[in-house]
């Protein structure tokens, strides 16, 4: 697997300084974070990332919610077998019911589990201290679950999908519950009933987004698919965003 290089790194950070000085213009909903306090430290807000610049042969695999493990067995097997290093955003209440799916793959191979919010609303409803209830909450489950915090954020749709999902709100809260980036995504592979999103032709660094469940291990083997025709290896997202 390729080592991150120096001059993507650098390419990064500047991209994440240009993100900070200049509000993107997608950002929706109003600000309502509190003023911090006179003297009072407050972190960068979080760079939104849906691409890597980088000319590493890679693409990054990540995967939503977390139900239906059930379901899901041969998709662990995969990861598991091909040492993908998957970034898992889920819910709390999805992975405590099948602590050890999640156990196993953070054991025997190099997946990683991120935030997904605590009840996956859409936060651009909320204010920027209910956005930081919903991060923060998140990340406290689970630590308390595995030991380890997640340091990237997906913010969820809720039952709007009020795209893209975060506003100048979330970008503030997320640094402070600890996730140091906001994760979207360049292709949906996730198949939805009966409909097959078409496979595109994966480029280097593209963040690919799939979902826990029954269609999970035909739409990875399928991502796999099209990153083996790219000649693009699957490399593990924080190493690429945070150094």
């Amino acid at each position: 697997m390729p080592r991150p290089r120096t001059g993507r790194r650098v390419r990064t950070l500047l991209a994440a300084a240009l993100t900070t000085l200049a509000p993107l213009v997608f950002l929706t909903g109003p600000a309502q974070a509190a003023p911090a306090a006179a003297g009072a430290w407050t972190p960068a807000p979080a760079p939104v990332v849906s691409h890597v610049e980088t000319d590493d042969p890679v693409v990054f695999i990540t995967i939503d919610d977390g139900w239906a493990t059930e379901e899901a067995a041969g998709a662990r097997q995969l990861l598991l077998e091909r040492r993908i290093p998957a970034s898992l955003f889920l819910l709390p209440d999805a992975y405590e019911r099948d602590r050890d799916y999640y156990r196993t793959l953070l054991a025997h191979g190099p997946s990683r589990i991120e935030n997904h919010t605590t009840t996956h609303p859409d936060l651009t409803t909320l204010t920027e201290a209910g956005q930081r209830a919903e991060i923060c909450g998140a990340r406290d489950r689970q630590l308390a679950a595995f030991g380890d915090g997640p340091r990237l954020l997906r913010p969820a749709g809720g039952a709007t999908y009020n795209w893209p999902y975060h506003n100048a709100d979330t970008r503030t809260a997320a640094p402070a519950c600890g996730a140091e980036a906001i994760v979207m995504w360049t292709h949906d592979l996730t198949t939805w009933g009966s409909w097959t999103p078409p496979t595109p032709e994966l480029k280097a660094g593209d963040i690919v987004l799939l979902h826990m469940g029954p269609t999970l291990e035909a739409d990875l083997t399928r991502a796999l698919e099209a990153a083996d025709a790219a000649g693009l290896s699957p490399a593990p997202l924080r190493d690429y965003l945070l150094g």
